[in-house]
């Protein structure tokens, strides 16, 4: 599919860009495949394989988004069984400083969580044993 075919994406209702950006990799699983296919070229199995908690449905059509918003290249070759690759083209990859950023920063929020059930769990001992 071409960048603007069948699928309907606002520019922006508010005129805010993130409000644009979000809108094209918004959503629980697009940005996750965008940053395994910053990593390299991925057959639809493996896709899954990274992203147990997706259905089959919902990667076939976020994959299909992707591709739609000329973010995510599909190639298709002709054997028995079919091959299909998935790669993000260079408007996609243009994004690697984004997902890479959130990327890091979800690392910190998790350990910052992580440390904030630690303590918790601590004054509830303390609180047990006082």
């Amino acid at each position: 599919m071409a960048l603007g075919s069948n699928r309907k994406v606002s520019v922006s209702k508010t005129g805010c860009a993130v409000e644009t950006a979000l809108g094209l990799i918004g959503g629980r699983w697009k940005g996750v495949v965008i940053y395994w296919l910053l990593k390299e070229k991925r057959r639809f199995g493996e896709l899954r394989r990274l992203l147990p908690s997706c259905t089959q449905r919902m990667l076939t059509l976020q994959l299909r988004e992707l591709e739609a918003d000329g973010l995510v290249k599909r190639t298709v070759f002709p054997e028995v069984p079919p091959h299909v690759e998935y790669e993000l083209t260079p408007f996609g990859r243009s994004l690697e400083p984004v997902v890479i950023g959130l990327r890091d920063w979800g690392e910190q929020y998790k350990r910052r969580i992580e440390r904030a059930q630690v303590a918790g769990e601590s004054a509830r001992l303390r609180a047990k044993a006082g």
